[in-house]
């Protein structure tokens, strides 16, 4: 990897597979904007990392294999796929 300086920042470069379909589409907003696609890739991403987690639409109940005796407990794949059916 090469990283590079510039006004004191250091950039990464990396690759990201991305489908065709959503590549031409964000060259055109991008282009729609006047921005270059770097631009608006990182104005993305930028948005994306200030975002709040949704909120789930369940909660976990802990633990989730009750026991009688807490602690260590085996079970087999069979006993587990029953408890969780």
């Amino acid at each position: 990897m090469v990283n590079r300086f510039y006004a004191n920042l250091y950039f990464m470069r990396t690759t990201v597979d991305v489908p065709d379909p959503i590549f031409r589409k964000m060259k055109a907003t991008a282009a729609l904007r006047g921005v270059s696609l770097k631009e608006f890739l990182l104005s993305a991403v930028e948005h994306e990392m200030t975002m709040k987690p949704s909120p789930r639409d369940y909660t976990v109940q802990v633990p989730l294999i009750p026991s009688k005796r807490p602690g260590k407990r085996t079970l087999t794949n069979a006993e587990i796929e029953d408890l969780l059916a």
